[in-house]
């Protein structure tokens, strides 16, 4: 496979300042979510949301939905919709785990060693920094094993292998894929700004090292609505179906993306770090949101507040709204939507 042709970046370099999301006169963020303590509102969580309708326009919104964001991890599907445009063949729980901010279980780390061997990787070449499973309880059950942390534990550790097969496969650099002109890399950045709709102001460092690419809240939803509107066989489509047909993979047996994917049939969900959130429903709606202090602990009851005013109306909701403030051991309050 021949390189794509080379896309300009946007971003200026070097950059003389850090550049906000808001400008200097945008006003401040609403409140999405309350931190309640003992019947006392003890914290605020400000930040901006949207809801698409089915036809893709803005139903409703809080906040700037217009200034980019970098999405973080929600911005996987169309990292593995890119390596499928490579030419890597991946399905079912392969491909699932390249969209994955995985939770660190035994079975994605086994999965993530098969990858490796399949392609004739090994770990060593994965670029993710050291790390510990992003599950606490896993992390402490890796510890207690005598486990150290290391690249192939990071929770982008599967997505990481997809990007080296893909590259093994087309005879491109393995030891500088996370290069920003690497030809995968430009396969990403086309893509996400084909799903988004819109250009991508600003490319960032993520915290796997991969390249991070920004998008507006309003073409993030919209990104996650391409996803599972796209025609069957398609590289969206593919991504969209191995992650809902496989959602312990693309997150973990005790996080709420699996818990949504499980109980709502057809809804595809993707959380990132900054308290970023995106979601489609398999009619074609969809939200985004983030919290602008970056709070994941509002992810939760944001996403259920949300889903609720959609017309939503399933159990799960009550799992992922649940999140207690603890004082001396017991349950004195919880964060709340606020909106």
């Amino acid at each position: 496979m021949t390189s794509p042709r080379p896309i300009s970046d946007p971003v200026s370099t070097p950059v003389a300042a850090p550049v906000s999301a808001q400008s200097p006169e945008a006003p401040t963020s609403p409140v999405l979510a309350e931190v309640v303590r003992s019947g006392f509102v003890e914290g605020r969580h400000r930040g901006s949301l949207v809801v698409l309708a089915a036809d893709g326009s803005v139903e409703w919104s809080l906040g700037d939905i217009a200034a980019p964001v970098f999405p973080r991890s929600s911005n996987k599907p169309m990292q593995a919709a890119a390596v499928l445009r490579a030419g890597l063949d991946l399905a079912g729980e392969r491909l699932a785990l390249a969209a994955a901010s995985h939770s660190g279980e035994p079975f994605h780390l086994d999965l993530v060693r098969t990858m490796l061997t399949e392609h004739g990787l090994t770990a060593g070449q994965l670029q993710t920094p050291p790390d510990l499973p992003l599950d606490p309880a896993e992390a402490e059950a890796y510890l207690a094993a005598g486990n150290v942390r290391e690249p192939l534990a990071m929770n982008c550790s599967g997505k990481h292998t997809a990007m080296l097969a893909a590259s093994a496969l087309n005879g491109w650099p393995l030891d500088s894929y996370l290069d920003q002109d690497h030809p995968l890399q430009q396969l990403i950045l086309a893509g996400v700004r084909e799903a988004g709709g819109e250009d991508v102001a600003h490319i960032g460092t993520d915290g796997c090292g991969a390249p991070l690419m920004s998008l507006s809240l309003t073409g993030l939803a919209r990104a996650f609505r391409h996803f599972v509107l796209a025609d069957p066989g398609t590289p969206e489509r593919r991504v969209a179906d191995a992650m809902r047909a496989h959602p312990e993979y693309v997150a973990g047996t005790r996080r709420p993306d699996t818990w949504l994917m499980r109980a709502l049939p057809g809804t595809l969900s993707k959380m990132g770090a900054e308290a970023v959130q995106a979601l489609a429903l398999p009619d074609g709606r969809a939200l985004a949101f983030k919290i602008d202090d970056g709070a994941a602990r509002t992810l939760g009851p944001v996403l259920a507040r949300v889903l609720r005013q959609m017309g939503i109306d399933d159990p799960v909701l009550a799992q992922i709204d649940d999140v207690p403030l603890l004082g001396g051991g017991a349950r004195v309050g919880e964060i709340r939507a606020a909106f």
